[in-house]
């Protein structure tokens, strides 16, 4: 695949998945006032089906990344060449962006708007952790077992569950923590908050990484249970 395909491959899904989180936070805000376990219930709805759908659209064209810790696992487990990192995680964090002012504006709130939303707390971060290990864990153990193709509805129904059960929505993603410090509406995030959110994510990825290794050593292996 060429480089500008791949390229604007990350930056639409990348786009596209910031304004399906931000856009879906919104609305939720907006249709179930008051209710915030139901806000995050519709949130989450919306994120798992927009980011099958995503997959399943851009993963010919770019490998449907739409995250750096994932470009930079795929890299680091699959010996690419590291210059895919200069291609993917500009456009996914300029995408990121995109979407968010993309949802702001068709909401009518301000296309920009920094979140006002602090999201901190060793819990919180510690959320993020998990959340960013599962996710790794979850794609790279099914390319690494011969599995790929169930990777667009399994990451889907990962990411939704982890709204719930991690104490941070799961975030899980550097570029979209940096694309929802553009909204101070549900989804946001306090610029005050997001660099921490990152670190957490970078370390949630690396413990990923390891135990993609420990449990997948050979890219392509079959797994078996015996009784």
């Amino acid at each position: 695949m060429s480089s500008a395909r791949a390229a604007a491959g990350e930056f639409l899904g990348s786009a596209g998945l910031t304004t399906v989180v931000v856009g879906s936070g919104i609305a939720a805000q907006r249709l179930s006032p008051g209710d915030t376990g139901l806000q995050l219930f519709e949130n989450a709805f919306a994120t798992a089906l927009g980011l099958t759908v995503l997959i399943l659209v851009f993963a010919a064209v770019s490998g449907a990344h739409f995250n750096p810790v994932v470009t930079l696992a795929d890299i680091t487990l699959h010996r690419e060449k590291w210059s895919i990192a200069a291609v993917y995680l500009p456009a996914q964090v300029i995408g990121c962006i995109a979407g968010a002012i993309l949802a702001n504006l068709m909401f009518a709130e301000p296309a920009v708007a920094w979140s006002t939303t602090e999201r901190s707390g060793w819990p919180l971060l510690l959320g993020e952790v998990v959340a960013t290990a599962g996710l790794v864990v979850v794609i790279f153990a099914l390319v690494r077992s011969g599995r790929s193709h169930l990777a667009a509805p399994a990451v889907g129904a990962y990411i939704g569950a982890a709204y719930f059960f991690t104490s941070s929505s799961s975030f899980a993603n550097p570029a979209i923590t940096i694309g929802r410090m553009f909204t101070d509406t549900f989804a946001g995030i306090s610029p005050e908050s997001a660099l921490p959110f990152i670190a957490a994510q970078f370390v949630g990825a690396a413990l990923g990484w390891i135990a993609v290794r420990a449990l997948f050593p050979i890219e392509g292996a079959r797994v078996t249970v015996e009784a």
